[in-house]
C-alpha cells in the first residue's frame, strides 16, 4: 500500500476495467467485489477513506428492528443474512451484542415480544441468539444505571456490533490482497466520454500535490454516497438530484452511564423513532437522530436541537441524567436515501439501495448501508457486466475472509482490532511508548497507520485509524501535537507541516466537542 508506487500504476497509461469512485462503505463493498472477480479494480476517494458517512455509523451490525416494524421484510431479511456473514468474516472487529428493550406496561412486553420473535425467526441459521422476555429483576441487573420507576419488564435480543472505519482500512488492505489498488486523496474532477457516448475516461487529481490524472477504463461504479448526485452531474449536467441527505447524530458519555456489557434500545422517542445507548471502546454512543438536511459536506454538524434531544431522551432512561458536560465527543453523519417519488419523512424512506445506469454506461449505486455493503457490491457489479456484456464472473466474497480476521482477540486487549495484525503493531521497532493512556493509544499504532493503512494526515491517524476524536475529543487534541511529531519523523516533513496539521485538527475537533 505504498501511495507513490500506486501513482505510478495510474500514470502510465493503464487501462483499468473497473474504475469505483467513492471509498466508503459501498464503494469498498464495489471494488472489493470487482477485484475478487478478476477485474482490474482501481477505485479513488476524495479525501480519507470512510472520512465521510461511513465513519459516523451507531457502530450496529443490524438487520434493523425498526424496518420489520415498517414492514420492510426483505431488507431486514437481507440485512440479518449480511451481519450472519461479517460476524464470520471480520470477526476481529464485528460481535454478538445483547440488547435490551425496557418495557413499562404487560402489553408492550407482550408487542414486543413477539415482534422480536419474527426478527429471529427471519435470521434463520445465522441468528445471533434467540430473544426472550425477561424480568423486571432481570432487566435492572443487566442495564444498571436504568431508571426503575414504572419498570415492568424486559425483552432482550440480539443483533451485531462493529467498528465502521476500522473495517474500511481492513477492506483497502483487502481490496490490495486482491490485487486491486485505492487510493485515498485523489478528487474526480471530470469524466470524457468517446465517440459513441460512452465514457472512457476519468480525471482525477491528487489533492496532496495538485497533479491531474487521466485515466482510462471500460466501466466505471458511482458510489459516492451522499455526493453521487455531483458525479451524476459531471455525466448529465441536466440530470435532476437523486439523493436526500438525512443526518443523523451521536454523543459519547463515559461508560458508568450504563456500566455492563449490554446495550438499551429505545423502540419509540417522542419523534417516532429508535434510540441506542451502546456500549463501544469503554464508552457509551447515544444515538442516532434523523433530520432531512439540504446542505451536503464531509463535515456536518450537528445541530442544537439534535443534542437535546438526545440528551433529553437519554434522561429520561437513565438513573444519572447526561448534560452536556458529561460529552465526551459528539459527532454527525450523513445519511444517502434514494429520492423518493413522493414526498416522506427520512425515517420513512427505506433504506434498502437502488442501482441506476446512465445512458453512457455510469453505474450508480444509491442508499443502503454498512450492514449490507457486501450485498450492494455484489449487486453493483453484477450490473455493470450486465451494462457492458461481460461474461458474468460469480461472487466469491460471501466467505471471504477480510483482512486481520484470522485472529481475535480478547476485548480486554487494547490492540484487538486489529486482529491478526496485533502482534505485529506491538512489536514494531521504534514504536514504544504511550500516547494517550486513557485511549490506550501507543506510538506503534501512529507508525502502523503511515506504514501500513495509508494514513497521511493526523486526523487520519486520530479519527480513523484510531478512534480517539469519536471517543474523546478533548483528550484527542491534547496529543495530537505529539502524533504530529511522530507523523512528520516517519514522513520526512517539516515542522510547518506539523503547525498545520495540528491546526487543521483542532478547528475539526471544535466540531466534536460541546462548549
Amino acid at each position: 500500500m505504498n501511495r507513490l508506487e500506486q501513482l505510478k500504476a495510474i500514470g502510465n497509461g493503464t487501462e483499468w476495467d473497473v474504475l469505483v469512485i467513492g471509498g466508503g462503505a459501498t464503494g469498498l463493498g464495489a471494488a472489493l467485489e470487482a477485484a475478487t472477480r478478476g477485474y482490474k479494480t482501481l477505485l479513488l476517494e476524495q479525501s480519507d477513506f470512510a472520512k465521510s458517512t461511513s465513519s459516523k455509523a451507531t457502530k450496529l451490525l443490524h438487520g434493523g428492528v425498526r424496518y420489520l416494524a415498517q414492514g420492510d421484510v426483505a431488507l431486514v431479511r437481507e440485512a440479518s443474512i449480511e451481519r450472519g456473514l461479517l460476524l464470520k468474516n471480520a470477526q476481529h472487529l464485528a460481535k454478538n451484542l445483547s440488547f435490551i428493550i425496557p418495557a413499562y406496561s404487560w402489553w408492550e412486553g407482550i408487542f414486543y415480544t413477539i415482534g422480536l420473535k419474527l426478527y429471529d425467526w427471519m435470521a434463520g441459521r445465522l441468528s445471533l441468539g434467540r430473544s426472550r422476555h425477561i424480568s423486571r429483576r432481570e432487566t435492572l441487573e443487566k442495564l444498571p444505571g436504568l431508571k426503575e420507576d414504572h419498570l415492568s419488564a424486559g425483552i432482550l435480543y440480539h443483533d451485531g456490533q462493529f467498528d465502521d472505519a476500522r473495517l474500511a482500512v481492513n477492506l483497502v488492505q483487502t481490496i490490495y490482497e486482491q490485487g486491486g489498488i485505492a487510493l485515498n486523496y485523489m478528487r474526480v474532477k471530470g469524466l470524457e466520454k468517446n465517440g459513441n457516448g460512452e465514457l472512457s475516461y476519468v480525471t482525477a487529481q491528487d489533492t496532496e500535490t495538485g497533479r491531474e490524472y487521466r485515466i482510462k477504463t471500460k466501466g466505471i461504479i458511482n458510489a459516492t454516497g451522499v455526493f453521487v448526485d455531483d458525479i451524476l452531474e459531471m455525466d448529465d449536467p441536466g440530470i435532476k438530484r437523486k439523493i436526500v441527505a438525512s443526518q443523523g447524530v451521536h454523543l459519547v458519555l463515559d461508560a458508568s452511564f450504563l456500566p455492563g456489557t449490554n446495550a438499551l434500545m429505545i423502540p419509540k422517542t417522542s419523534d417516532g423513532r429508535v434510540l441506542f445507548a451502546v456500549p463501544w471502546h469503554n464508552k457509551i454512543v447515544v444515538g442516532t437522530t434523523d433530520n432531512p438536511v439540504n446542505e451536503i459536506s464531509l463535515d456536518p454538524v450537528a445541530m442544537e436541537k439534535e443534542i437535546n434531544f438526545i440528551l433529553n431522551t437519554a434522561g429520561q432512561y437513565l438513573t444519572r441524567v447526561p448534560t452536556r458536560a458529561d460529552v465526551k465527543s459528539v459527532w454527525a453523519g450523513l445519511r444517502p436515501l434514494a429520492k423518493p417519488e413522493k414526498s416522506e419523512k427520512t425515517k420513512e424512506i427505506s433504506r434498502n439501495h437502488k442501482i441506476m445506469v446512465s445512458a453512457s454506461g455510469l453505474v450508480t449505486i444509491l442508499g443502503g448501508k454498512w450492514t449490507t455493503y457486501r450485498k450492494m457490491g455484489e449487486d453493483v457489479v453484477d450490473r455493470l457486466e450486465k451494462v457492458k456484456i461481460w461474461p458474468h464472473r460469480p461472487s466469491v466474497t460471501r466467505h471471504l475472509a477480510i483482512h486481520g480476521s484470522a485472529q481475535k482477540l480478547s476485548e480486554a486487549d487494547p490492540l484487538y482490532f486489529y486482529g491478526a495484525d496485533a502482534a505485529a503493531v506491538k512489536n514494531l521497532p521504534g514504536g514504544g511508548g504511550v500516547v494517550s493512556e486513557s485511549l490506550g493509544i501507543i506510538k506503534a499504532q501512529v507508525l502502523w497507520a503511515v506504514r501500513q493503512e495509508m494514513a497521511h494526515s493526523v486526523e487520519d491517524v486520530l479519527a480513523r485509524r484510531t478512534r480517539a476524536l469519536f471517543l474523546d475529543a478533548e483528550e484527542a487534541v491534547r496529543v495530537a501535537p505529539e502524533v504530529a511529531g511522530i507523523m512528520a519523523a516517519e514522513m520526512g516533513k517539516d515542522a510547518q507541516w506539523q503547525e498545520q496539521q495540528v491546526r487543521s485538527f483542532q478547528r475539526l475537533a471544535k466540531t466534536y466537542q460541546l462548549q
